[in-house]
């Protein structure tokens, strides 16, 4: 990972808002100026009470006011404006096939884990039934909720490092980091928990770095939370849902399942992600492009679709066996 021209540039001019610790806290009080607005919205709406369904949406649906809030901040701040392009198909790696195949990712990583633990008897499910419209509409909660906490961290966090440091790798760590401080006040975290959440957030941050796709990291983000909390019921960091198509009937904490935490809180876990995170690097290494990154612009991924896809299915084969305010 080498200094950018563009990098030295922007870093000459790093102003003390621009630093990790500023915007560390600028990120907090935004998510969490957001989770007010969320909860502001639900409570005007006339939902009914004890329904499953509604009761698992709330859980999701709520980080609507991340997404606005997020929005808005970006959009009314001069400085900040153009990260707002990271979000749309001007960045390079932006692709309905990129969405597609961080879905395909996602599934594989968590179901490999969930299925090592039903196998091995750490879990017991019971297949519950499809109810086919529920489920799309906490599909789309689940995407809603997994993309604003990516946009927080690896679009607004992660960009702003990116400008400010000459390093990439600040924003490669940093902004992981503080998204395993985030959750360190969830039901049932253990150091080992807490580990896990620095990885994957490291490896979300490393797809955004090589292959410049928000649309892939939420994409990864979302399945992986809806594989194992919507469609498995096991918690989702700690977090059961109401509704799920399977239900969980037992469950014994070893090293592919914590009772308390679930499949994230694993050594099993531990290692699948740091052999995603190797993958994701070597596959970079070989035929990412990384952007320059920042609050100036987008630098374009000249990788194709087919060449992620088949990248990824080699190697993980092989790997398997101003001083504006804010």
């Amino acid at each position: 990972m080498q200094m950018d021209g563009q990098s030295r540039s922007i870093v000459q001019r790093r102003s003390f808002t621009d630093t990790f610790f500023i915007t560390a806290i600028l990120t907090v009080a935004l998510l969490a100026a957001g989770q007010v607005v969320g909860f502001a919205l639900i409570v005007l709406l006339p939902l009914p009470a004890h329904d499953p369904v509604v009761e698992t949406g709330l859980m999701y649906y709520v980080d609507v006011g991340v997404w606005l809030v997020f929005a808005a901040y970006m959009m009314f701040t001069q400085k900040n404006r153009p990260i707002l392009s990271w979000l749309g198909s001007r960045a390079e790696g932006n692709r309905p096939s990129m969405f597609a195949l961080g879905l395909l990712i996602g599934f594989v990583l968590n179901g490999f884990c969930a299925l090592v633990a039903l196998l091995h008897g750490d879990i017991r499910l019971r297949f519950d039934g499809v109810d086919l419209l529920p489920t799309l509409i906490l599909f789309v909660g689940v995407l809603i909720q997994s993309s604003a906490e990516e946009l927080a961290c690896r679009v607004f966090m992660y960009q702003r490092l990116r400008g400010a440091y000459a390093h990439p790798a600040v924003a490669l760590v940093g902004n992981p980091a503080l998204f395993a401080v985030l959750h360190l006040m969830n039901r049932g975290v253990t150091a080992l928990s807490v580990l896990n959440i620095f990885l994957v957030g490291l490896l979300f941050s490393m797809c955004v770095y090589y292959f410049n796709s928000f649309w892939m990291v939420a994409a990864i983000h979302t399945s992986w939370n809806f594989t194992q909390n919507i469609l498995l019921g096991l918690p989702n960091s700690g977090n059961v849902a109401p509704f799920s198509i399977f239900k969980l009937e037992g469950a014994v904490d070893s090293l592919a399942y914590n009772v308390g935490f679930g499949i994230e809180g694993t050594a099993l876990a531990c290692v699948v992600l740091v052999a995603a995170c190797v993958c994701a690097y070597v596959i970079g290494q070989r035929v990412g492009r990384p952007a320059a990154g920042g609050v100036g612009g987008v630098s374009a991924c000249e990788l194709t679709d087919g060449q992620v896809a088949g990248k990824l299915a080699d190697e993980c084969g092989q790997s398997s066996s101003g001083d504006e305010i804010g």
